[in-house]
């Protein structure tokens, strides 16, 4: 069982995990999310206004509770996932992976040598619990769980070899972009992008590894599921909020329209 890390340790059972995205770069509205009672929740890096500091407590208010983080960086730098790694992150989501290569190299920036070329610093690192967690460098390898993201269609020709990269825990498959690759720009729903996505997922799971998306979307989440994805993401903090506030003021201002909170597959 990995070290350390129930979220990997979920992915390996193949225990499917309902995941939530949150881009409000707020601690408070990351805490209420970790009370919502799903399984993980995607403190956001690339897409969301999050820095170093504002990650760092996220993964502090969200500790006390089940729901475990996995956070997103805003690319596959060896220093970026150095600090990330530093301040607790154990789960990451690595996006724009097209080839293999790029996949070892990030599975040789989570370890720490002679497997990689992690940096040692972990006796003033909250990873380490400042050196309170005195075995932290002997199971430290083994607790991290790596999940890169596949979102181009180079990525999706070299699908099979980024797969057998040991050391890659799960791929996540990313609409929008992916989308975006095929010429179906802000159309992640368009069929061919559809039958792609599923053609990966297929690829991934038999390949043995966790396969994941997000998608604001309950039928295709569904969908995604049955086809046997492992962590899935159902919406995101500030769509839900969007959306809500909307509503809400069109309720008591019935001349103007709701508007729309906005599609989180077309936009993550």
């Amino acid at each position: 069982m990995p070290a350390n890390n129930p979220f990997k340790a979920a992915l390996a059972a193949r225990q499917a995990q309902i995941g939530l995205w949150l881009s409000m770069a707020t601690p408070y509205l990351a805490e209420v999310s970790a009370t919502a009672g799903f399984d993980w929740l995607l403190i956001d890096g690339e897409h969301a206004p999050n820095d170093l500091r504002s990650t760092l407590q996220a993964l502090q208010a969200v500790a006390p509770y089940p729901s475990q983080p996995v956070v997103r960086a805003v690319a596959g730098e060896v220093p970026v996932i150095k600090q990330l790694l530093d301040i607790g992150a154990k789960s990451l989501l690595v996006p724009m992976v097209d080839t293999a290569e790029q996949a070892r190299a990030l599975v040789s920036a989570t370890r720490y040598p002679p497997q990689g070329i992690r940096g040692v610093g972990s006796a003033i690192a909250r990873a380490s619990r400042w050196s309170a967690r005195t075995d932290y460098l002997d199971v430290a390898d083994d607790e991290i769980c790596l999940l890169v993201q596949a979102e181009t269609v180079t990525a999706l020709g070299n699908l099979e070899a980024i797969c057998a990269v040991d050391g890659v825990d799960g791929v996540f498959i990313g609409p929008a972009d992916l989308a975006a690759s095929m010429g179906h720009r802000g159309r992640p729903g368009h069929p061919e992008v559809q039958a792609a996505i599923e053609g990966a997922m297929r690829t991934i799971i038999a390949s043995g590894k966790a396969a994941g998306t997000l998608t604001s979307d309950p039928a295709l989440a569904r969908r995604y599921l049955e086809l046997g994805c492992t962590f899935v993401a159902t919406g995101v903090d500030v769509s839900l909020y969007a959306g809500a506030a909307r509503r809400l003021a069109a309720e008591f201002k019935p001349g103007q329209a709701a508007g729309t909170a906005g599609t989180p597959s077309a936009a993550y």
